[in-house]
């Protein structure tokens, strides 16, 4: 017998043999994990930038990211003028590569905020 077959015989007595509760039951089927990271763009502690600002993170919601997960190397865009041939350059047309089929606004917004 599986595991949900059980669940479901036990889930009409008080007890769940998963969680022990009168079945609010907390097991990986039922429950739902809330995101970590409220994604805002307005008010005070906003971490991206709006669509006409270019989309993409600030610089505050990068070092709130790297505080968060230790040794990320998240950097914000790479927006202004770049030497050819530089780790920036490098940066900049990788991006370019890899969002070239991005067609949703906040997309070509960033795509633009990068100059691609």
């Amino acid at each position: 017998m599986t595991w949900l077959q059980k669940h479901l015989q036990t889930s009409k007595s008080t007890d769940c043999p998963n969680c022990g509760d009168s079945c609010g039951c907390s097991s990986p089927l039922t429950k739902k994990k809330k995101p970590d990271v409220k994604k805002t763009t307005k008010g005070k502690g906003r971490n991206f930038r709006t669509t006409k600002e270019g989309a993409g993170m600030t610089a505050k919601g990068v070092k709130a990211y790297k505080a968060k997960n230790p040794g990320s190397k998240l950097k914000t865009a790479v927006t202004g003028e770049v030497k050819p041939g530089s780790k920036d350059a490098k940066r900049r047309k990788s991006f370019c590569a890899r969002s070239k089929g991005w067609t949703g606004e906040r997309g070509k917004a960033a795509r633009k905020r990068w100059k691609c």
